[in-house]
């Protein structure tokens, strides 16, 4: 099927824009070695330590960055052309994969450069994740946005597909340095998309206006306008209590369910089928039942569903569960940050993108980190159960204290174009 045609669904509709076609294709590629090197970490650190809190640091300190550095980026990236600001820091990313890859190679590689070259990834991932979200907003027309930014967590679940099939092949034959080198070539594409896309609209820093005063700005735009902070606090919650289910994946496949590499790549390459699932239904469910409706209802869903899945008695149950978590996760997400993105000014967005990606990074790597340590003492089936249903027992709450509220915030954003 061809791209036009393609973009006649309402699933579809940002692929008539050239220029997201050539940044979705080059993030796909970078994606697919990013989950190469992901599941090649998974396994190397449970492997090496035999411990989910392990596990839990480095994905903590992968993320513990964006603290400081997300807010920071829409600033940044408001006071340079933005192509050039994403170029410099994907070199970024290339140069510390690269160094991964020669320690690895050389035998050298250890628990603490490990962790000093995920802090270090970790930063550049903050400083680069906003802009490139706010540049879906920019080259979209409202209608559409929805569209891309589903097709923008459907790029991420491909390469959770593809990615961890890859992985098992290379882990098998060369090992986890050819993972992170394949990884580090990667980051290619994404520099090749960006010299083709054209240009970009230039940031809108005021005159004057220093670092500290513009992400001051950004702050109060959000906490001023009641949908983005419900939706913001609707993502501190899936991001702390659901989320860790993708780091945690490697330790149920090995620990719990005593499976191997294998498992492992399977149980996450099955997550992201999920994903994609929903990505190619979300136009078509959000022009059906509202954007407010559906994002209700995952959320609901949401909770149980992951409940279940850590609570699989089997391999194949995890699979099917997780098929549907994935799926949930999506559309939980992309409906959030929808919400957060379509009510923010065109002079905000990259700011509460930052924002959004910095309450989805923290609560997540405290979550993991959480979870992780505690499921090592108190058995990891049942805290992770238990945060999703505490998960469930919050958006319940919410659903019978304030029914409607959702749906009425995303009203406001601009409908799906017939």
């Amino acid at each position: 099927m061809s791209i036009r045609r393609l973009s006649s669904h309402p699933s579809f509709r940002a692929f008539s824009h050239p220029a997201y076609v050539k940044v979705w294709w080059g993030g796909l590629i970078s994606t697919l070695g990013t989950w190469m090197e992901l599941v090649a970490l998974g396994i190397y650190v449970t492997e090496t330590t035999g411990r989910a809190e392990w596990m839990g640091r480095i994905t903590a300190l992968a993320f513990l960055p964006s603290i400081v550095l997300v807010p920071l980026a829409g600033t940044l990236a408001d006071r340079f052309d933005r192509r050039a600001y994403l170029a410099v820091c994907t070199l970024g990313q290339a140069l510390i994969a690269g160094a991964l890859a020669a320690l690895a190679a050389m035998g050298q590689l250890t628990l603490t450069p490990l962790a000093i070259l995920c802090v270090l990834h970790g930063c550049m991932s903050a400083l680069t994740l906003p802009v490139f979200s706010a540049m879906t907003a920019v080259i979209l027309p409202p209608e559409q946005l929805h569209s891309g930014l589903s097709l923008d967590l459907a790029q991420a679940n491909l390469g959770r597909i593809f990615g961890p099939a890859l992985a098992a092949i290379v882990l098998t034959r060369g090992g986890v340095a050819w993972a992170f080198l394949i990884n580090t070539i990667s980051f290619v594409a994404v520099l090749v998309a960006l010299a083709w896309m054209g240009p970009v609209s230039r940031g809108s820093a005021r005159p004057g206006e220093g670092l500290w005063s513009g992400v001051k700005r950004g702050l109060l735009a959000a906490r001023e306008d009641v949908g983005i902070a419900a939706a913001l606090g609707g993502t501190l919650g899936v991001a702390a209590l659901i989320s860790p289910f993708i780091a945690l994946v490697p330790v149920l496949a090995l620990r719990v369910l005593h499976g191997d590499a294998a498992t492992a790549s399977l149980l996450t390459t099955v997550q992201g089928v999920g994903a994609v699932t929903a990505a190619v239904l979300a136009g078509t469910l959000a022009e059906r039942w509202g954007r407010g409706p559906l994002l209700e209802r995952t959320l609901l869903l949401l909770g149980p569903v992951a409940a279940a899945y850590w609570l699989s008695p089997t391999v194949a149950f995890a699979g099917v569960s997780l098929f549907i978590l994935g799926a949930l996760y999506l559309l939980a997400v992309g409906g959030l940050r929808t919400l957060c993105q379509g009510r923010a000014s065109a002079e905000l967005q990259v700011r509460v993108s930052g924002l959004f990606n910095l309450v989805l990074n923290l609560g997540y790597s405290g979550g993991v980190w959480l979870q992780g340590a505690l499921g090592d003492r108190l058995g990891l089936r049942a805290v992770t159960a238990c945060a999703a249903l505490l998960f469930f027992a919050l958006a319940l709450g919410v659903r019978v204290l304030l029914p409607g509220r959702l749906a009425s915030l995303e009203a406001r954003l601009p409908p799906p174009s017939a």
